[in-house]
């Protein structure tokens, strides 16, 4: 079973940057698609971006697109998330996870399609 970690949170001001990491330990890490995810207080859990497991697809939320990027290192079984030109709305607690079902060609973003969820970390960006 896939477990993760995720770190790099933290306190920025806008238009700050920060990278998330997404450490996996486990088997298989190269054979699943991985997506970030976050929620903040009073809402659901959306999707911000993913990844599928060539790393050729990738999803982006419209809200953060063309300024998060995701990437991910399967030597190193890490996903990371460089976030920039952070915005208030930004703040919220990031999770990664792993898709249910392996080597799927385009990445899901629904978060029932995804298990194996960290702990998360928090990101707060001051206006």
């Amino acid at each position: 079973q896939l477990q993760l970690v995720e770190s790099g949170g933290g306190l920025v001001q806008a238009g700050g940057s920060l990278r998330l990491s997404c450490a996996a330990s486990g088997p298989a890490f190269g054979s699943y698609g991985m997506g970030w995810f976050r929620q903040a207080p009073g809402k659901e859990r959306e999707c911000v971006a993913a990844i599928s497991w060539t790393g050729t697809s990738t999803y982006y939320a419209d809200s953060v697109k063309g300024r998060f990027t995701i990437s991910r290192d399967n030597v190193k079984k890490i996903v990371y998330l460089q976030m920039n030109s952070l915005k208030p709305e930004d703040t919220a607690h990031y999770y990664c996870a792993k898709e249910r079902a392996p080597k799927r060609a385009v990445v899901g973003r629904s978060p029932v399609l995804f298990e194996s969820w960290g702990q998360g970390t928090q990101v707060t960006v001051s206006s």
